[in-house]
């Protein structure tokens, strides 16, 4: 009987850490889509982009010069998100979990990176908005791609 209750309390305390950790996130518990062809959601995402990722990522999503090489403090610099780029090899919920939590959130320790989290600074939704706008930027073909990419990773 001890060992059930003690058995009990610790994993409830374990939950309550994880909880507290942020994760098991509420957004994670719901099905994340990009609205990519709400034009609404499309046209407040590009507002926000020109003023929180436009400086990084670029006016046109083109991503800073040679984004892929490290520079000399060994970050890379900000990819784009255009079709030229990588963001369209992931997911829905992956996009929107680096976006929110930031790189390093997903990356082995120590991992240093530009891209911070906006989880303060953004609600759900806008994030949601501004990869929306990303999305509906990129060809179609590279639309139906990433749908079926997203789709396969529920």
């Amino acid at each position: 009987m001890k060992w059930t209750i003690l058995s009990l309390v610790a994993a409830g305390a374990l939950l309550a850490i994880a909880q507290g950790l942020g994760l098991f996130a509420e957004q994670e518990s719901q099905d994340i889509r990009i609205p990519y062809d709400d034009p609404v959601a499309v046209s407040r995402g590009q507002e926000i982009y020109a003023k929180s990722c436009a400086s990084c990522h670029g006016k046109k999503l083109e991503g800073q010069q040679n984004w892929n090489e490290r520079r000399p403090d060994g970050r890379l610099p900000a990819p784009p998100h255009n079709e030229q780029g990588h963001t369209w090899h992931h997911a829905d919920r992956q996009l929107f979990e680096i976006t929110k939590y930031g790189t390093a959130a997903f990356a082995p320790q120590g991992y240093q990176t530009d891209m911070i989290g906006y989880e303060d600074v953004l609600m759900d939704n806008e994030i949601l908005d501004v990869l929306a706008y990303i999305k509906a930027q990129w060809p179609p073909s590279i639309q139906k791609r990433h749908n079926a990419l997203t789709l396969g990773s529920d």
